[in-house]
């Protein structure tokens, strides 16, 4: 059996729970602002040249879902007032309270943004690529933010597989609660490889040609959300993916209006509107 080595350190997060009401809370971790070499070295094993060229990006100080957004926050913010669009309570395949929303299209995730900045009065959004790549290394150059390999007993993916140097786990061919695994990255974020492929803001690009360095979303053409067509980025891998795509440089692509079960969110609020 190889030497699998997973680093695990011990930290304290700052951050603030939103009430969303009946109990309900939202975590938001702060990610410290820093700067970061994004995208991944074409010497990382099966890493492709849409993760390049790498490049600096210097990421402000913002808030971060500790967890991906869970069914009972979901119907939580799915109760406030209607902004743009209609929102389905139940929208998701694997039913439990503590489990992520899936089934949820990028313009249902904007929606759910957009009703809880409303509702909150905090500047809520999705994350953009550049801030979930840089919440997700949490200061890390590896793969993954454990280390050199993922096992299934650190996260939900399709553990009939191997990266590097793994082995085969248990593959679990579904979703599981939040934080289920107890493992969180130095900022303090659960789920950050798998479980549920999570959505961006930005519009999909082919590689980094040309790509904003200062964290920002980047779009095409104009910011207006609720217009926009195409695809949008994807971010983390899912129960259903290889371990390749759970690493933390990988990109893939997704339209707007998709509805599958392997597919949600996290949110992210701008630091300066909780102050």
């Amino acid at each position: 059996m190889p030497n699998i080595v997973v680093t695990k350190t011990q930290k304290t997060a700052k951050y603030y729970v939103e009430d969303l009401g009946n109990g309900i809370g939202l975590d938001m971790v702060l990610i410290p602002g820093g700067s970061f070499i994004m995208g991944a070295p074409e010497t990382e094993e099966e890493s492709r040249d849409n993760e390049r060229p790498q490049y600096e990006v210097t990421v402000p100080t913002f808030f971060m879902g500790k967890y991906l957004v869970t069914q009972a926050q979901w119907r939580a913010v799915a109760a406030l007032p209607q902004v743009n669009t209609k929102l389905n309570p139940e929208p998701s395949r694997f039913k439990g309270d503590k489990r992520p929303v899936e089934k949820v299209s990028w313009y249902d995730a904007v929606e759910f943004c957009s009703r809880l900045a409303s509702h909150t009065k905090r500047q809520y959004r999705l994350p953009s690529e550049a801030e979930w790549e840089y919440a997700c290394r949490a200061g890390t150059t590896t793969p993954f933010h454990f280390g050199e390999t993922i096992t299934s007993e650190l996260a939900n993916y399709h553990a009939n597989y191997i990266y590097g140097a793994g082995i085969k786990g248990k593959y679990l061919e579904e979703t599981t609660e939040v934080g289920s695994f107890g493992v969180a990255n130095a900022f303090g974020l659960y789920d950050m490889h798998g479980n549920v492929w999570e959505w961006c803001l930005d519009d999909w690009h082919r590689n980094y040609e040309g790509a904003l360095k200062d964290g920002s979303p980047w779009f095409k053409k104009d910011n207006n959300l609720y217009q926009k067509q195409g695809s949008s980025l994807l971010r983390g891998g899912s129960w259903y993916s290889i371990p390749v795509d759970c690493r933390s440089a990988y990109r893939s692509s997704g339209k707007r209006d998709v509805h599958y079960d392997y597919i949600g969110f996290r949110v992210v609020c701008q630091f300066g509107s909780i102050l």
